[in-house]
């Protein structure tokens, strides 16, 4: 299959969604009280507890969670407008919720009685996890000893469990898949069997609290691993059968949401009437600056609009059971590392229409741009791997 190309599409009109708008409207009214905790929420490098219990009580921690067990199960594109809307808020917020998101699609690979362990106590469980396999397991009797430390694992300080991805071997000898390449498996263990390391001392997206987390010669049972990329899930339902493909489009939401954030506060500080230094007239009445609000605005538009035709267009592939493919999976990246990119231009922009009054700490536009920078910088959004959608158009899959 040729992802490139709109044919790939499966026909039959707007995909079906099983969403309400509840979810959707609980998070709105927390955004004004995000937003205005965002200095606070930087400066403690986490979010506060009690802002977690209100995103827990709005359900922004279930959104992915399966019915049978409380949760929401949104569909894509209505999953995405909630992760963009609390990253609108702040960055950190929307980031660690779309990070947490994700972590609750891979738990579905893990063996059903494990899955139901980690739903012991409701659907608000808050999963953490890094994706890079940079952990060692050797085979034990009937599990695993398994050390590593791994980066980047936003939301580790309030989650419940967390996982590591680890290369799998056997006396000494690395295990392989069915291609050949070495078995990466995830481990999944209740969050206090984890070293949490304070390593998070970042230029930006500060508030998601992404520090290393760390293991030791820990006994971990077979029940507690899972395979992402060839594993077969323990739930049933569209969401839960490629997980990897829609992480993309997560990420995207995000970026989109830092990105609105960024022109919301441009347009605020133009709103106070704040004249700039040597300038004729104020921000709001200068043509000048009309004209690269409006231009800057229609990037913002483009975005929002992109953000929304991929989700759609992956839920479409969800619901008739073909999104397990490479060449959405990269479709989806290359739309995640345009979304990124074009939301580091406006984040750009509206800084340096912002002036000098953009530098200081309090100005949400410093902060926009240093998280957006910081969200470009992920593998899953970052441009090296443009390369994927440029080989596939050369050289189609199928």
């Amino acid at each position: 299959m040729n992802a490139m190309s709109q044919e790939s599409l499966p026909d039959g009109g707007p995909p079906k969604t099983s969403t309400s708008t509840r979810p959707l409207a609980e998070l709105r009214r927390l955004v004004a009280h995000i937003t205005a905790r965002a200095p606070e929420i930087e400066a403690e490098r986490g979010i506060p507890p009690d802002l977690i219990e209100a995103l827990k009580s709005a359900g922004a921690f279930r959104l992915f969670v399966p019915h049978s067990a409380g949760g929401l199960e949104l569909d894509l594109p209505a999953a995405v407008e909630a992760i963009a809307t609390l990253a609108r808020s702040d960055g950190s917020v929307g980031w660690n919720v779309m990070n947490a998101s994700g972590c609750s699609l891979f738990a579905a690979m893990l063996p059903r009685e494990t899955y139901e362990r980690v739903y012991d106590n409701g659907p608000n469980t808050i999963i953490a996890g890094s994706n890079q396999p940079a952990g060692k397991a050797e085979a034990v009797g009937s599990g695993w000893r398994v050390s590593g430390r791994w980066p980047f694992v936003s939301g580790c300080r309030h989650a419940d469990w967390m996982f590591g991805l680890c290369t799998l071997s056997r006396n000494g000898e690395a295990l392989a898949d069915g291609d050949g390449k070495p078995l990466v498996q995830g481990c999944f263990l209740p969050a206090q069997d984890w070293k949490i390391e304070d390593t998070w001392h970042v230029v930006g997206l500060k508030g998601t609290g992404s520090h290393h987390i760390s293991l030791q010669e820990a006994i971990v049972p077979t029940a507690h691993f899972f395979d992402l990329v060839n594993g077969t899930p323990c739930q049933p339902g569209p969401l839960y059968r490629a997980p990897r493909q829609l992480l993309p489009a997560l990420h995207g939401a995000s970026s989109v949401g830092i990105a609105e954030g960024a022109l919301d506060g441009l347009i605020a500080m133009a709103g106070t009437g704040r004249q700039q230094l040597k300038a004729a007239l104020p921000m709001r009445d200068s043509e000048t600056f009309q004209y690269e609000l409006g231009r800057v605005a229609a990037d913002v538009r483009a975005a929002r609009a992109f953000l929304q035709v991929q989700a759609t267009s992956h839920w479409r592939h969800a619901l008739a059971g073909t999104l397990r493919d490479e060449a959405l999976n990269i479709q989806g990246t290359q739309a995640a590392i345009w979304l990124a990119m074009t939301s580091v231009r406006v984040a750009d922009a509206c800084f340096t229409l912002g002036g000098g009054g953009a530098v200081y700490e309090t100005s949400p536009l410093q902060r926009r741009l240093r998280d957006m920078h910081t969200a470009a910088q992920h593998a899953t959004a970052h441009q090296r791997h443009y390369v994927g959608a440029g080989r596939l158009l050369l050289n189609p899959i199928g």
